[in-house]
């Protein structure tokens, strides 16, 4: 007989640990009938297309792949030759959490830049800037940023447009990885398509599995002109899903009757109610503001194996004692109470 766990059935560690949103799992099996041509060419691909094509614009082109390192791989090597460089911070996702798949697939050097709060300034892309037209220096050729950051803050959109205003006056570009895209997106009550490519930005990766789905992502292209080889790219670095239609019927679901933004929102609002909860716990300290679905907290060394006990979570910066802890959209208000009780536990001396 399989023993029975006393941990808690949901966790704090990653929206990644959640399960799949019911409204997408029917649209998953709404998509399990009969055969459809394999690849894209089909009715639920199409349908899937024109939903983003509601939410981001008429003219934008999107494609779909497995997950996000494929989308911002592949989004960046659109954008670059190896002789290029990226400039992006030094917890970016794709500095500190592909394995150098960016560089390995791109040929081009990611270059890491101090941050403020989870995001990088323009001053410090100013700083970065040099070396331009020099045979002997990898020329910089795209920002990248990632909304929500990985301090679980929101860039403003004067932050984004002054860093898209000075990646498009220098022959440059402006990569979004948006994992969490939807949790910065109704931060700031903004739609989708004004948090992004009305903002400035030239290629996102659009996340669903941090919202919701069951596995798949998207690259945005809000410049057509940019998405001429990415059939090839895509193919090229296998990331073309044969039975596409099972990630599409994934994507039409998130983005129809509002799915997207009351996923991201109950999440968000969890994660308020998280920090609410722990700002009662004087041992602790929450690091960065919450602005999204993630909260940030320094805490006592002795407290994690306690907490780690009954709850799987993430160190983040390991000698300063912070961790993080997520909500996702099936976070409940229980959940967020138990947990803080069993945290205020743990940090008494």
């Amino acid at each position: 007989m399989p023993q029975v766990s006393s941990k808690p059935t949901r966790n704090f560690a990653s929206d990644n640990n959640a399960g799949v949103h019911p409204e997408v799992l029917e649209a998953i099996a709404r998509a399990n009938q009969g055969h459809v041509v394999a690849y894209g060419d089909d009715p639920y691909t199409r349908s899937a297309i024109a939903k983003f094509e509601e939410h981001f614009g008429p003219d934008i082109a999107v494609f779909f792949t497995f997950n996000g390192t494929g989308a911002n791989v592949l989004g960046l090597q659109s954008l670059n030759r190896s002789y290029h460089a990226v400039l992006c911070s030094e917890f970016a996702h794709i500095y500190t959490d592909e394995c150098g798949a960016p560089e390995k697939h791109t040929g081009c050097k990611l270059i890491p830049l101090p941050h403020q709060d989870g995001k990088i300034t323009l001053d410090s892309v100013r700083h970065a800037f040099h070396g331009i037209g020099d045979q002997h220096h990898v020329q910089a050729h795209v920002i990248s940023i990632t909304q929500s950051t990985e301090m679980g803050t929101v860039y403003q959109p004067e932050e984004i447009q002054s860093l898209a205003q000075f990646a498009h006056e220098h022959e440059m570009f402006l990569h979004m990885d948006g994992a969490r895209i939807a949790n910065a997106a109704v931060s700031l009550g903004q739609t989708l398509r004004r948090a992004t490519g009305d903002l400035g930005v030239d290629v996102l990766s659009f996340g669903g599995t941090k919202n919701g789905i069951m596995g798949g992502e998207a690259v945005v292209f809000f410049n057509p002109k940019l998405r001429t080889d990415f059939l090839y790219l895509r193919k090229q670095g296998m990331q073309l899903a044969s039975k596409m239609r099972f990630i599409a019927a994934q994507f039409e679901a998130l983005l129809s009757n509002g799915l997207w933004q009351r996923s991201a929102e109950h999440a968000n609002r969890m994660a308020r109610l998280l920090e609410a909860e722990l700002r009662r716990i004087p041992q602790i300290k929450i690091v960065w503001k919450v602005e999204a679905n993630g909260v940030f907290v320094q805490i006592p060394r002795h407290a994690i194996q306690k907490i780690k006990d009954r709850y799987f979570f993430y160190m983040w910066i390991e000698e300063e004692c912070i961790v993080r802890w997520m909500c996702s959209f099936d976070t409940t208000e229980e959940d967020v109470k138990d947990f803080a009780k069993v945290v205020a536990e743990a940090v008494q001396a």
